[in-house]
């Protein structure tokens, strides 16, 4: 082959060259820095005014923070420590940590009893969050309530079982019943649980001795952070699946449950949360029965209940009024009876889009459970204006005790909102 022919012959490379680095001006944090922060001239400017902002915040609370004083007897012994230098006195939740978390009444030596209780109810509530976990992790869910009261409160065992009895009853009634009817089924499960409990009340009352396996500990004994946590927790639980029934009822073709519904959602709304606890605290009282002495807990729960399910009602409302006429009438033409369209066709749907605004109303539940300091029931915020800061050792910690309370809050709500954003991504709410 003579050499003017081979030269015609185009080059094929064998080999695949190494892959080039991008520019530096593509890449890394200059990259992001210059997308993100220095896009243009007014986020430059915004930019650079807020990091003066943040050194200027960070400056003065981070030798407040890093100077501050760990051990000490009382707000005077901090200040000697010091000695003139800018800190802190964070001795104070030190020294009443358990005053902050359980009350100052809660018997110190009972104190495993709410702590269990917290552990366990991270296993029960893993299956209604997660829903990949097996499904018979529900059963330890629906006993939970039950166990979490005796543990908490102590006193005869037969009081949780014969409830756990009652539910369990009204349940198999429910779903017997539900078929041919979804109001006969929902009364007749009321009514099966209502008999249960009045009978087991009698077995109650007839058993002494050793069915006390704990002691009892009052309600008014319960205190603190643990005092939010219960109230929150039961109240959103309770407040979502009566929202459900309130929303329900007031999309009914029957006219007095619709009124009866549109009646109840409009003046709990119309009338605030401090004015209900103040009811709870005087009035309710007078509603029951002569003679019966019913709980300041138990009717903190039912305000606070009523108040955030009236809430919860007009957000599954929306959500129910967002979906298209064609899927209630997809469920009429598979032949399902009100109960079951609802069931598997049209509260699902209604609930994913609801999502965002049931979970504005539980963190704002859970802040509002603060509330209950002004009818004398001393939650966090309770404790920290009564007890700590009425006594002469710690008269003066302002910011360290309500810095505290913040933050503890904050997590929670922090971890909802998290949560529920991850729900939300993972049910594809946006109908993608």
């Amino acid at each position: 082959m003579s050499d003017t022919h081979a030269e015609s012959i185009p080059f094929v490379r064998e080999t695949t060259l190494p892959q080039a680095a991008p520019p530096t001006a593509e890449r890394g944090v200059y990259k992001w820095g210059r997308e993100n922060l220095f896009a243009t001239p007014a986020n430059a400017l915004l930019t650079l005014v807020s990091i003066y902002v943040i050194y200027v915040v960070l400056s003065a609370i981070l030798p407040w923070v890093l100077n501050g004083v760990w051990n000490a007897g009382s707000l005077s012994e901090c200040r000697e420590i010091l000695a003139g230098t800018r800190g802190g006195c964070f001795a104070v939740l030190v020294d009443r940590w358990e005053q902050l978390f359980f009350g100052f009444k809660y018997p110190s030596d009972q104190l495993w009893r709410p702590t269990l209780t917290l552990v366990l109810f991270f296993f029960a509530v893993a299956p209604v969050l997660f829903f990949d976990l097996p499904r018979k992790l529900l059963a330890f869910t629906a006993v939970f309530p039950f166990l979490a009261y005796w543990l908490i409160w102590g006193g005869p065992i037969l009081v949780p079982i014969v409830a756990l009895v009652g539910v369990g009853a009204g349940y198999v009634v429910y779903s017997r019943l539900v078929a041919q009817s979804f109001a006969g089924g929902f009364f007749g499960g009321i009514a099966a649980a209502a008999v249960v409990w009045f009978l087991g009340g009698y077995l109650v009352d007839a058993t002494t001795g050793p069915s006390s396996l704990l002691d009892a500990v009052p309600s008014r004994d319960l205190g603190g952070y643990m005092l939010n946590f219960m109230l929150g927790v039961t109240c959103v639980s309770l407040s979502v699946p009566i929202g459900i029934a309130l929303a329900l009822g007031r999309q009914s073709s029957m006219p007095l449950i619709k009124w009866l519904s549109v009646i109840f959602i409009e003046f709990i709304r119309g009338v605030p949360l401090i004015t209900l606890l103040f009811v709870a605290s005087v009035m309710l009282a007078y509603f029951f029965p002569p003679n019966s002495t019913v709980d300041l807990f138990l009717r903190v729960v039912i305000m606070i209940t009523m108040f955030s399910s009236a809430y919860i009602a007009e957000v599954i409302r929306g959500g129910l009024a967002a979906l298209p006429k064609g899927q209630y009438e997809a469920a009429d033409s598979l032949g399902l009876d009100y109960a079951q369209s609802m069931r598997l066709i049209i509260l699902p749907q209604a609930l994913k889009i609801s999502i965002p605004g049931i979970v504005n109303i539980a963190v704002g539940l859970f802040k509002d459970t603060t509330l209950v300091s002004v009818i004398s029931m001393f939650d966090l915020v309770g404790m920290i204006r009564g007890p700590i800061l009425a006594s002469t050792d710690w008269n003066g910690v302002y910011w360290e005790l309500l810095g505290f309370a913040a933050l503890l809050f904050f997590v929670v709500c922090y971890g909802i909102s998290q949560y529920s954003q991850w729900l939300e991504r993972r049910l594809a709410t946006d109908h993608r």
